[in-house]
């Protein structure tokens, strides 16, 4: 499997060149195109009870797409739902990551999903409580909206980072949730909520946008479902 991403920064897509009946698994809605005979196959990866624990839990959609190249080889091109990087990434054994919620978007056949409890200080941080573990050995693509910055941290080294603003983790890397400003009224008057820091050694992966603060830019622009602008949002989002 060969993994070429172009059209970085804003707007993204990941092209998936795979060997002759080789597959790969993609989140569900992410293909642009493939080539002529790759055939694709949806199903609940992992079985249906790990399957709705994944869409339920880590927020990420309940069927998985396989694509398998035909004989002569083929390719499949990708792209997350929001504008802004892709990136490729490797998991081993012994390196296994942790991934938020709608960040996932492809992974080669030796990866395997699965949804972890991401401990309480997780649950209020704006992404939900349960995180998307990525193990095994092979190759994982994972989107963002916005820009990606992969900060690499040493032995006791901290950083700070707002909750709807990160990617994935390492497995290695030690986490605490906090508000950003002492106190409600603090917060409030920042414009600022929960913040994570951080602690290494390991490496955090962010997104220069919050997904979370658009889709809450457009409710508070788009009120309502039963018509005018609302119910031009309803239309888009069934």
């Amino acid at each position: 499997m060969e993994i070429t991403v172009r059209h970085n920064p804003s707007f993204a897509a990941a092209r998936v060149t795979l060997e002759p009946n080789e597959t790969v698994r993609t989140e569900s809605g992410a293909m642009m195109a493939t080539s002529g005979g790759v055939q694709i196959q949806a199903s609940a990866q992992g079985g249906v009870m790990k399957s709705l624990k994944r869409a339920a839990l880590g927020g990420e959609s309940l069927f998985v797409t396989t694509y398998t190249a035909p004989p002569t080889g083929g390719w499949v091109d990708v792209a997350h739902h929001l504008a802004g990087d892709i990136v490729v990434a490797g998991v081993l054994p012994e390196q296994p990551m942790f991934v938020t919620r709608g960040s996932w978007l492809a992974n080669s056949t030796g990866v395997e999903l699965d949804t972890k409890w991401g401990g309480f200080k997780n649950l209020f941080g704006g992404e939900g409580g349960f995180l998307i573990h990525a193990a095994g050995h092979g190759s994982i693509i994972l989107a963002c909206y916005g820009a990606i910055d992969t900060v690499n941290l040493q032995p006791g080294e901290t950083i700070t980072v707002d909750s709807g603003h990160v990617v994935a983790y390492g497995p290695t890397v030690t986490s605490n949730l906090r508000k950003a400003a002492g106190g409600m009224i603090q917060s409030m008057k920042s414009g600022e909520g929960l913040v994570f820091d951080f602690t290494g050694p390991g490496w955090v992966m962010t997104q220069s946008r919050n997904p979370s603060a658009l889709e809450a830019w457009i409710r508070a622009i788009m009120p309502g479902q039963g018509g005018g602008a609302g119910g031009v949002l309803g239309s888009f989002t069934r």
